[in-house]
């Protein structure tokens, strides 16, 4: 297996809502967890607002399937109400893996 291909996505809540946020993102696991090119899949806290979510694949089909998959809607459908701004999106490369 190689891993060498990720996402990481920034969120930052409204005041208020990193509670909501991290309950969804505690939510989103099992979405995960469904997604067969999906390698590994991580929900974060940077702060009390600051929350991200760091996935890895081993190729570019199974990037895409998960950026075209249920988490990224769902995300869409709370946006509104739990961030304070557009999701930062950035794809990756895997420079090396333990």
């Amino acid at each position: 297996m190689t891993v060498d291909r990720g996402l990481l996505a920034l969120l930052e809540a409204k005041p208020g809502k990193g509670g909501e946020l991290a309950a969804f993102l505690e939510q989103g696991r099992a979405l995960a967890a469904e997604e067969a090119g999906t390698v590994t899949w991580y929900a974060f806290k940077l702060s009390d607002t600051t929350y991200g979510i760091f996935d890895t694949f081993e190729d570019e089909a199974g990037r895409r399937a998960h950026l075209d998959g249920q988490i990224p809607a769902a995300l869409g459908q709370v946006a509104a109400d739990l961030l304070a701004s557009d999701p930062d999106i950035r794809t990756t490369d895997i420079i090396a893996v333990k």
